[in-house]
């Protein structure tokens, strides 16, 4: 009797016999990422932030390509998580295995943190969702994920076309009563906690709590790492509709409807610099500093030891950027002063010796009378 396999059973034993290879041949590197942070509505528990995860392609390919594949809406938004000038091209080269940071908006809900429904992949010929999973978004996410936040009932069976959110891992939580950037770094063959944390401005005991690792020998290469990342510190009120703006060091970001680019590095003593975007100019308020007639956003003023910024606080609007002045010292403190203590106690040495020189003269005195 001749014996026939329908379309979907060999689409079923295709996929299963992806997955066996899978399972052989790679390691389990996705990750859940703890994240409490929540805000409550009328009718959901959740609240959102930005984050930052790795993206190491098996592949060489292109900024703009990745761009894309990430659902990233500007160029710049790219290059300022990567610290990248403006003036890089799309067509700019990224190399097979080539590190590029990918910032996205994080989504916190029932103690788990996850991309907000972006990205969205659309299927093409050949795929399935362990090839998805873990060719071409690189092991930031396993198949069982995408199948689970997409309600997809059998794994095997998608459709070209379909369009299937990539559930990023990330969180919103403070971190040792800090709010910081999280940021999913993809572990590299041969590395350590230790060494990943020193790397990043943090210890070895908050990375193992948060990513709820108790030993750190079992580390493994690919495995997605929740980092903490230290954010400049910034004048925006918590009214802002950018509030918290939190940049992490050597990046940069575009607010206030583009008109404002904000970048953080730890040389500038962790302080937020913000200064009026170029990539806006035409719709953009002016941003003069609310108490001086000369000062503008980013600008600066000396009188003395005193150091004038006009310094980014927020926008509520696209009409209305926040400004405020912020001072701060530029001298030294002085140091103590040891001449005066010098003369104080030579003083005190002059008197003593005068004391005891007028005793010896009248006992002196006294015996010759005698």
């Amino acid at each position: 009797m001749a014996f026939s396999l329908s379309t979907p059973t060999i689409s079923t034993l295709l996929f299963t016999l992806s997955l066996l290879l899978s399972f052989l041949t790679t390691p389990a590197s996705s990750a859940t990422f703890n994240c409490s942070a929540t805000t409550t509505t009328t009718t959901t528990t959740t609240t959102t932030c930005q984050s930052l995860i790795d993206y190491v392609p098996e592949n060489a390919t292109t900024l703009n390509a990745i761009k894309t594949l990430f659902n990233i809406s500007h160029l710049r938004t790219l290059l300022g998580a990567n610290n990248l000038p403006l003036s890089t091209p799309p067509t700019q080269n990224v190399t097979a295995l080539q590190k590029i940071l990918i910032p996205f908006t994080c989504l916190c809900s029932n103690g788990t943190g996850v991309s907000n429904k972006r990205p969205q992949y659309i299927v093409k010929p050949g795929d399935d969702l362990d090839h998805i999973a873990t060719v071409v978004f690189s092991r930031l996410v396993k198949y069982q994920e995408i199948a689970a936040v997409n309600k997809i009932p059998n794994p095997s069976l998608i459709k070209i076309g379909q369009k299937l959110w990539i559930p990023l891992p990330c969180s919103c939580d403070e971190v040792n009563g800090e709010r910081v950037v999280h940021y999913g770094h993809v572990v590299e063959a041969g590395s350590s906690v230790e060494a990943i944390a020193t790397e990043y401005g943090t210890d070895q005991e908050t990375l193992l709590r948060i990513n709820g690792i108790a030993d750190p020998k079992t580390l493994q290469a690919n495995q997605v790492l929740d980092v903490p990342l230290k954010a400049c510190s910034s004048s925006v009120s918590n009214n802002s509709l950018d509030a918290p703006l939190l940049v992490s060091n050597n990046t940069y970001v575009f607010t206030a409807n583009n008109c404002v680019k904000c970048q953080c590095s730890s040389a500038n003593n962790w302080t937020l610099q913000c200064e009026p975007s170029t990539v806006n100019s035409t719709g953009c308020p002016a941003m003069q500093c609310q108490g001086s007639s000369q000062l503008f956003l980013g600008n600066t003023t000396t009188s003395g030891c005193d150091q004038t910024t006009c310094t980014y606080a927020g926008y509520t609007n696209k009409t209305n950027v926040l400004t405020t002045l912020t001072t701060q010292s530029t001298c030294a403190a002085p140091p103590p002063d040891n001449n005066n203590n010098a003369s104080r106690m030579g003083l005190q040495g002059s008197s003593w010796s005068f004391l005891f020189a007028a005793i010896h003269l009248a006992l002196l005195f006294l015996h010759v009378l005698q």
